[in-house]
């Protein structure tokens, strides 16, 4: 039983211990009782297989999936639901180390139009050092182009944790956390906490990106990003953001060039790190948002869930969310008219779980939680996916390999 905790919780500590190591003093070492940040990288680097996946449905029904082997971001579909998939495509002919673990993954999304596009992180020499990548396919997937480096400052430093989607007005937008003003800040002798937010534009399809954009100062440095479009189309963006003495709350922003960043949480967790444990969010066609997000706070354990019907000036009492005793974590959250599903994933001593709360009336009530899927290997983070009324769980795992599971109709 031991072995397989071991299985579930272990890349989550490692990854973890990583990113304190980034923002906090190097521990004392004792002669060889714990591998130096330089190894912990050269491991990463080394690691040549990963069960992260990310999905996503075209306007024609057909799923879409990105994941990473043998240094290749591969992309594949299927027009039977997961039952089949085609031949996989290479995005990068050369072969890359990739970021590809935790809330670390390569990104897909699909145009109306049909484009293609993929985001990933390419690893580099130096401990958390990385590239954001870019690449784009017009043919359906049949070739890509070369890959593109969207970060315009080449130092070898942290540009990584990419974010990806397409606005309303077909343009393509690339968010990622970025350690260019930290770097800065070191070389004027100043603290600066975290990274930076920055984002890129294309409006010509992917064939070029504007000058790089910062968003936001000091956000945390390895937690995933969020984001999804407002009814507007107008992508909205939540993460993980550093306030005050090192406090891991939150914030939302619209990147309608108007808005400034807002912070939406207030469990005032406090650690001289990163967790590891990016939010999520899901924007409701009558524009409530819908945040879920994993805090540790003294007050604050666990999981977490708030609707917001005026873009995230004020929430819902938080719901706390989730079994902390089985540490419940990594939520996922989609909307579908008034219909909300949260996913969160468990482990009960023996199986890793994906549990599941719905909600009939726009995130008001909730339904009690049931089990959606399991197993007792190594998995992957849970992803929801939407396609018009439809939602399903998106989960890879290594003893049952990748399944697409519909979650209308399996409430209790």
């Amino acid at each position: 039983m031991q072995q397989h905790r071991r299985h579930y919780f272990l890349p989550s500590l490692i990854l973890a211990a990583l990113c304190a190591a980034s923002v906090a003093a190097e521990p004392h070492q004792h002669g060889d009782a714990q591998p130096s940040r330089e190894a912990k990288w050269q491991a990463t680097l080394a690691k040549q297989q990963s069960l992260v996946v990310s999905a996503v449905f075209d306007a024609q029904g057909r799923l879409w999936r990105a994941q990473v082997k043998d240094g290749h971001v591969l992309v594949d579909h299927s027009a039977d639901d997961g039952a089949s998939f085609s031949a996989p495509v290479a995005v990068n002919p050369e072969k890359e180390p990739i970021g590809a673990e935790g809330d670390s993954r390569p990104k897909l999304a699909v145009a109306p139009d049909g484009a293609l596009y993929v985001t990933y992180t390419r690893l580099l020499s130096k401990p958390f050092s990385g590239d954001i990548r870019f690449s784009r396919s017009l043919d359906g997937g049949k070739t890509f182009s070369a890959p593109v480096t969207v970060n315009d400052n080449r130092d070898i430093i942290s540009h990584r944790f990419d974010a990806l989607t397409v606005g309303g007005d077909g343009k393509v937008y690339v968010l990622w956390l970025d350690k260019r003003d930290e770097a800065a800040a070191k070389q004027r002798g100043e603290t600066y906490l975290g990274s930076a937010l920055y984002y890129a534009v294309s409006a010509d399809r992917g064939a070029s990106f504007a000058a790089n954009v910062k968003l936001a100062d000091h956000a945390c440095e390895c937690c995933r990003i969020a984001l999804d479009l407002a009814p507007d189309g107008v992508p909205v963006t939540f993460w993980r953001h550093v306030y005050g003495d090192n406090e891991r709350d939150h914030a939302v922003l619209k990147l309608d060039g108007k808005a400034a960043p807002r912070r939406v949480t207030h469990d005032k967790w406090r650690i001289a790190a990163c967790p590891h444990h990016g939010p999520a969010l899901a924007i409701g066609a009558d524009g409530e948002y819908h945040l879920a997000w994993f805090n540790n706070a003294p007050q604050a354990r666990g999981l977490f869930y708030a609707r917001s019907r005026d873009g995230g000036e004020t929430l819902s009492p938080p719901l706390a969310v989730g079994d902390a005793a089985a540490q419940a974590g990594h939520p996922a959250v989609a909307s579908a008219g008034r219909e909300v599903y949260l996913v969160w994933k468990e482990f009960d001593g023996e199986f890793s779980l994906i549990r599941m709360q719905h909600s009939a009336d726009g995130g008001v009530s909730w339904s009690a939680p049931s089990t959606v899927a399991r197993s007792a290997d190594a998995s992957d983070h849970p992803e929801l996916l939407t396609r018009g009324a439809d939602v399903y769980l998106s989960w890879n795992t290594l003893r049952e390999d990748y399944r697409l599971i519909a979650l209308n109709g399996t409430m209790p």
